[in-house]
């Protein structure tokens, strides 16, 4: 029998971490059927989130408002250090299997759903350490060995001599660059969906192709096609608390407004100091900087966006950097909902064809000041309780008109 595994997901500003901490208080409140489930722990599935302070822009939950509910994954990474996917998947898996055993319910929360999806099923990730070793029995791919062929003399070196670790986009451009076009010449999908100064991936996939004598795209492509790739690790709830543009999108613009009043431009000078500080230590000692300061928790919304304004302090500037982060931030919540509609829902149906595993609940979080409790907390309780308790669960569309219309919206291929 899977064990039970709680999901929050959908935009910013949809009150995530609210809903995650009112079940986890909920839970601890008794036990629930036959194994004794109580209490609970949240996960932080979030990838700016793992970073060091810099609340503000990261949007993490206040310590005030958890409510003595454990947060794990969070506030634990170095500004600049890369975390990436496979390795927030290892560590949660080990969190989840220490709370099992205590009879705990974990709930996973955050706006990266890409990372839940895969915590959420297996095999989807290749692995160097997954990937069969090489050896003289173990045969090339014919085509991966035609394209090892036609490389410059310097990338096969290359291929055949890949680093350790990663370089550096900003300290040395020139090998970022060279290993990201080794890539996209021996498996051009895996290529382009890495940009070229995230090395880090762009070593993990060209790793693989090596250890597998194989496309990294194949072996994901193959894990994808097989009856094994969609069934889910446990018996999951998945809650996607939703809100209509019209709704959510002045919520957003207000958030900026207030995250500012917070002292957001004092975290993103804080990022500029930090990143400047390594980069000259690094020229000083004529060596690398630790981390790559274009990665990480640079990339996280607002930081770009006020980039010229560290420069250039004026007020018409202050006011395009303002609505610079008002337009990404609502084009990455539209991002986030695209991913949620095209990537896990059909995964989902995949993985009910064979057997009811995987449950997912819109949850209309529209008017989160109004209706909060009867539309977003109450059916989340009574939900989570029926699973504990081994009884059958609604129907997903039944809980709200919005969850109705876009649950039963045909889906675009997962693939």
């Amino acid at each position: 029998m899977l064990k039970p595994l709680i999901t929050v997901c959908g935009t910013t500003g949809v009150g995530k971490s609210k809903l995650a901490i009112e079940l986890a208080l909920h839970l601890a409140k008794k036990q629930f059927g036959d194994q004794g489930w109580r209490g609970a722990r949240v996960i932080n599935a979030d990838s700016m989130q793992v970073y060091k302070g810099l609340d503000v822009i990261t949007n993490k939950v206040p310590q005030s408002e958890m409510e003595g509910v454990d947060h794990l994954l969070m506030g634990f990474k170095d500004p600049g250090e890369q975390y990436v996917v496979g390795e927030w998947v290892e560590d949660s898996l080990k969190l989840i299997n220490e709370m099992h055993q205590k009879k705990e319910v974990p709930i996973v929360v955050g706006g990266t759903s890409y990372w839940i999806q895969h915590l959420i099923f297996p095999n989807r990730l290749a692995k160097p350490n997954e990937a069969p070793s090489t050896s003289d029995t173990l045969p090339w791919d014919p085509q991966l060995q035609d394209a090892i062929q036609a490389l410059p003399s310097d990338l096969r070196t290359l291929f055949e001599n890949l680093p350790q670790e990663p370089p550096s986009a900003k300290a040395d451009p020139d090998a970022a660059f060279k290993l990201h076009s080794l890539l996209l010449l021996l498996d051009p999908p895996v290529g382009q969906r890495w940009h070229w100064k995230d090395t880090r991936k762009v070593l993990h996939s060209l790793t693989i192709i090596r250890s597998a004598r194989r496309r990294a795209s194949d072996i994901i492509a193959q894990q994808a096609g097989s009856s094994t790739a969609s069934q889910p690790r446990f018996r999951t709830l998945c809650f996607w608390l939703f809100a209509e543009a019209s709704y959510l999108e002045p919520r957003l613009d207000s958030r900026v407004d207030d995250m500012i009043e917070k002292g957001l431009l004092e975290e993103i000078r804080e990022l500029r100091r930090i990143a400047d500080a390594a980069t000259q230590a690094a020229v000083s000692e004529s060596t690398s900087p630790q981390y790559d300061y274009t990665l990480g928790i640079y990339q996280a919304i607002g930081y770009k966006e006020f980039h010229n304004f560290l420069d250039n302090s004026s007020d018409s500037i202050f006011k395009e950097s303002v609505e610079r982060m008002k337009i990404s931030t609502r084009q990455y919540a539209k991002k986030q909902i695209s991913w949620i509609r095209n990537k896990l829902m059909p995964a989902v149906k995949e993985a009910n064809a064979q057997a009811d595993t995987v449950s997912l609940y819109l949850l209309d979080a529209a008017e989160v000041d109004k209706r909060w409790e009867d539309r977003v907390q109450k059916p989340a309780i009574d939900v989570t309780e029926k699973l504990l308790l081994g009884e059958s669960l609604p129907d997903p569309r039944s809980l709200s008109q919005v969850a109705n219309d876009l649950l039963n919206t045909p889906d675009k291929s997962a693939k």
